[in-house]
């Protein structure tokens, strides 16, 4: 393990010559006394999905063993807003395997994630890493598979006109510097994101490009690797997290919202996840795509609605979630097309012979060790709220799985690639206040096993209703200032 720690970008890692997962109280106290880290941050996840902090000082190693022994009282009603004031008191106990290096302060910091017990000691039924890891528990025990997860964070950075070479709207696919900006801080975020546990694909200019005023607004993405659906959850809001740091270290401005301007590609919250057993993936076969896959897929089709209760938090979600913008609005699925709700992409099935022929010299071909299909779900954007959209995602595979109707749906519900979308398919909501309607109907499953509490889904529901947006579209129509307004309101939304 050693080898592989030291070339690891989380510091505490390659010191520790360790994985993360196998780290100990007595781990993290060697390497602050190694390091002469001074202070030590406790993190958590907020109801609105943000990352929360709490700052130690410790002045002995005494009082350092009590913080990582003991943990720390917070206000859950200050936290949560559906929790009361009366019973607000609850625990957050550091998780030893998150612990990282934080990268942006002047002062010798570790961080760690933590989760929320309750006045008994118990995991808090709520917290967004519980329902997690409820979600996930639920589905090996039911069906013998781990889900696994893996995000595609799209974002813009805002800045002032470049007269020297001006980027084109809607032209920035994998565009390069000049003509694509700040890939710079992209990279930045890029490489604290795995100092800090991030287990990163690859980042890339999008479509994005934006000019308003004098303004341009530059759109970027970052892909994860698939990882553990509990691990997906927490680095996507570190993630999060890195980005804005970075580029308000920079005097930038970035925006996740899923629409800021009509007409422009919207940023998007791309799910994509695949399932194991015994270690491999059990969406394939010698064929190709497999039943396990379909009724995966069916899962996701029929709660589609539902899901967007947690992956389409603001009025802008809906703005995006629309026809020819390579979003989707029509419950359906294909192979590779990027306008389909669920998409199936290339899954390197029956290529080994392209490192061959692109290198001649080349004679070995590294074999996969995990067979890397993956299904995608696009209609999520940048206000998720990602621990309850993750958690929400393993329920679906759940129901998909152990549901007949849901293997029906994908067999009816599948759109070959060249083939026009009848007029009558089932639409995904069209408004938040929609969306909560939707949940209200399938919330039976979210509360199922006890997986999502029957008040956090109030809350919700609630939360949903309280943008009063049913009949947007036609309320903004010739209404400029209405849509600024709302833009503006949901800026930094997730």
């Amino acid at each position: 393990m050693r080898e592989t720690a030291s070339i690891c970008p989380n510091q505490i890692v390659r010191h520790l010559g360790k994985p993360a997962e196998d780290f100990t109280k007595q781990d993290l106290v060697k390497f602050i006394a190694d390091r002469q880290i001074q202070m030590v941050n406790f993190r958590y996840v907020g109801g609105d999905g943000r990352l929360k902090t709490l700052n130690f000082a410790p002045n002995s190693r005494k009082h350092l063993d009590q913080i990582l022994s003991r943990g720390e009282r917070v206000d859950g009603s200050s936290l949560f807003n559906w929790i009361p004031a009366s019973e607000s008191d609850l625990y957050v106990i550091p998780r030893y395997g998150t612990a990282f290096v934080n990268p942006f302060t002047d002062i010798a910091t570790i961080d760690i994630l933590c989760a929320y017990y309750t006045r008994e000691g118990d995991p808090l039924a709520s917290s967004p890493e519980n329902i997690v890891r409820k979600a996930h528990r639920v589905l090996q025990e039911t069906t013998g598979y781990s889900f696994e997860a893996a995000g595609e964070l799209e974002y813009y950075l805002f800045s002032e006109i470049d007269q020297i070479y001006p980027i084109i709207e809607q032209k920035g696919y994998h565009e390069s510097h000049p003509f694509s900006k700040w890939g710079a801080i992209r990279r930045e975020a890029m490489h604290i994101i795995s100092q800090i546990g991030g287990d990163i694909k690859y980042g890339h200019a999008e479509v994005g490009n934006i000019l308003y005023d004098n303004w341009e607004m530059v759109q970027h993405e970052i892909e994860f690797r698939p990882t553990p659906v509990e691990n997906a959850a927490d680095q996507l809001v570190l993630a999060k997290w890195a980005v804005r740091e970075v580029a308000y270290k920079y005097g930038l401005e970035v925006s996740f919202a899923p629409k800021i301007i009509v007409g422009h590609a919207g940023s998007g919250l791309h799910i994509h996840m695949r399932l194991l057993k015994d270690g491999q993936n059990v969406l394939v076969d010698a064929t190709g795509l497999n039943d396990t896959a379909r009724r995966l897929i069916g899962g996701l089709l029929c709660l589609a609605p539902s899901l967007t209760a947690f992956g389409n938090t603001v009025p802008t979600s809906f703005l995006r979630l629309v026809p020819h913008q390579e979003a989707p609005t029509n419950i359906c699925w294909g192979d590779r097309n990027r306008s389909m709700l669920v998409r199936v992409p290339l899954g390197w099935q029956g290529v080994d012979g392209m490192i061959a022929d692109a290198n001649p010299k080349e004679a070995t071909v590294l074999p996969m060790e995990v067979n890397p299909q993956t299904v995608e779900l696009r209609s999520p954007d940048g206000s998720a709220n990602v621990h309850q959209l993750l958690a929400g995602l393993a329920v679906a595979a759940r129901y998909g799985l152990r549901n007949q109707n849901a293997f029906e749906t994908a067999r009816k519900c599948y759109v070959e690639a060249d083939r026009e979308h009848p007029a009558d398919w089932d639409q995904l909501p069209g408004s938040c206040w929609e969306a909560a309607d939707k949940l209200t109907h399938d919330r039976e499953h979210y509360e199922a096993h006890d997986v999502f509490p029957a008040d956090m889904i109030d809350q919700v529901i609630a939360q949903l209703r309280s943008h009063q947006d049913h009949e947007l579209s036609e309320k903004l129509y010739g209404n400029a200032d209405a849509l600024y307004d709302i833009v503006k309101a949901n800026l930094h939304c997730g």
